[in-house]
């Protein structure tokens, strides 16, 4: 059974106790993790702290630290092999993906070092003849970034890249569930030539460890992607600091097709937006909402590439769903699917656990016409969709938006105004047109209303990891006035 350790200013240490992972594959452990409790907790920001304000990080040029940057990026990418397979193993997500998006991971860095001697500051035209004011952006100072299982080396790329191009320090908490590839990603950062306490990488439970990261008086901002119930608890925690918070959440993303659409590339698109990476995905694209008149006919189309999908080992190149991450994933997308039937959701494809070892499930789909079924309000965080039809633009729209969420969404449609129309009115951070699941460095990606505030990629996430400090000078020689008026 492998062991991994968890990043401790600059050291690699085994935690104040141990927990098994288990392969999500066969449901057995393959490996041992180090839980961080309080102790622990507290001597990794202690050790950001430090080197926040002390020693070679701290008197780093802007350009010393984009090297730095580059050179973790080219060692992401010379082991983004090995890491994909440590992402496979421990999570249960196809190889196919983790091996193309950790390759890609390694740009969000290079993003991130180009960018971080662009950081600038500006010069106020300040309305009054006797000074000269200008603005400088200084590092937010400790950062608390708090990372899910799924898709995590990018999840946490959009938050280490632009913190330490910003010059800030991390303390990185990786999910309890599926950590090995963040713990091993600590190694690269180790031999990128980081000092000591820039980085921290730990794990551990809520209770014990994010609880006590999130509410430490020595954290200065905390960088979260997960669901809005644990949101609301990092939110609570930081009143105990005033940390200053982005959250990256959960989204019950509308698909919109229209008539005039492109039915196969929407397809495609729709198998992409929901069943890719088992459905376990932020941006899924879990509501299909489908005009009328072509409802059979995408739906048939659906159900032909749904029941086509290759479901197998996660670590098989030809593998399309592997399993989910945990039991008790299943188990709520299970009783999820249960209630939405019986409030007369029906199935056209999947919904019934497969039998065997391994956290599978089907790809499923529920047309969800004319009922209440909990499965359109609800995320599921599996490979199942559920169906809505409309007939009018303006019926389309209040559909996706009427949800909690507001994360992203998929526009299909030929007609180039209607499609302005929808933009502009669709109340999500990212909208797709004619295409689903992009992402980029450069393209910043976040949510409104229970799917979190902030932003992360592109200059704007940089910027959130500063604070702005406005320096006065007085460039006259004569006395000042009198003392007891303002200037």
């Amino acid at each position: 059974m492998q062991a991994f350790d968890a990043y401790l200013d600059g050291h690699f240490e085994p935690g104040e106790a141990r927990f098994e992972s288990l392969d999500p594959a066969t449901g057995l452990p393959w490996a041992t993790m180090p839980e961080a409790r309080a102790g622990d907790v507290d001597r990794a920001v202690v050790a950001a702290e430090r080197a926040l304000t002390e020693g070679p990080w701290a008197t780093m040029t802007a350009s010393q630290r984009g090297r730095l940057l580059y050179r973790l990026a080219d060692l992401v990418a010379a082991h983004a092999g090995e890491l994909a397979e440590l992402e496979t193993r421990d999570t249960g997500k196809i190889i196919r993906e983790t091996s193309a998006q950790i390759a890609y991971v390694a740009e969000y860095y290079r993003y991130y070092a180009g960018l971080a001697d662009k950081i600038e500051g500006s010069v106020l035209p300040i309305d009054k003849p006797d000074m000269e004011v200008w603005l400088r952006r200084e590092p937010i100072g400790v950062v608390a970034a708090i990372v899910p299982w799924n898709s995590q080396l990018f999840l946490a790329a959009v938050k280490i890249g632009p913190a330490l191009a910003a010059g800030c320090t991390l303390v990185v908490k990786a999910s309890e569930d599926g950590p090995a590839p963040l713990l091993a990603f600590a190694r690269l950062v180790h031999e990128a030539g980081f000092p000591a306490g820039v980085v921290n990488v730990i794990t551990g439970f809520g209770h014990t460890c994010g609880a006590a990261l999130a509410s430490h008086p020595k954290v200065a901002h905390i960088a979260f992607t997960g669901g809005p119930a644990t949101a609301r608890h990092i939110v609570r925690h930081s009143a105990e600091n005033l940390a200053s918070t982005s959250l990256e959440l959960g989204g019950k993303s509308p698909f919109i097709v229209f008539a005039d659409a492109d039915l196969d590339s929407a397809a495609n698109a729709q198998v992409a937006g929901i069943f890719a990476a088992t459905g376990q995905s932020c941006v899924a694209g879990s509501r299909l909402v489908v005009e009328r008149s072509v409802k059979d006919r995408f739906l048939a189309l659906l159900k032909d590439r749904a029941e086509a999908v290759r479901i197998g080992g996660p670590l098989d190149m030809a593998t399309e769903v592997g399993p989910l991450c945990t039991a008790r994933q299943r188990q709520h997308i299970e009783a999820l699917v249960a209630r939405s039937v019986a409030a007369g959701a029906r199935l056209v494809a999947g919904g019934s656990t497969p039998v065997g070892e391994g956290f599978y499930y089907p790809p499923t789909i529920l047309d969800c016409d004319g009922t209440d079924a909990p499965a359109l309000a609800e995320e599921f965080f599996g490979p199942v969709l559920s169906v809505v039809s409309f007939e009018t633009e303006a019926e389309a729209l209040r559909i996706a938006n009427d949800t909690l969420y507001g994360l992203a969404a998929g526009l299909f449609t030929q007609n180039l105004t209607r499609a302005h129309r929808m933009m502009r009115g669709l109340r999500t951070g990212i909208v797709w047109v004619n295409t689903y699941r992009a992402v980029s460095p450069i393209a910043p990606f976040g949510g409104t209303k229970l799917s979190g505030h902030g932003r992360e990629g592109g200059l704007a996430a940089a910027l959130d990891y500063t604070r702005t400090k406005s320096i006065w000078l007085r460039t006259s020689d004569a006395p000042i006035p009198d003392p007891f008026v303002m200037r």
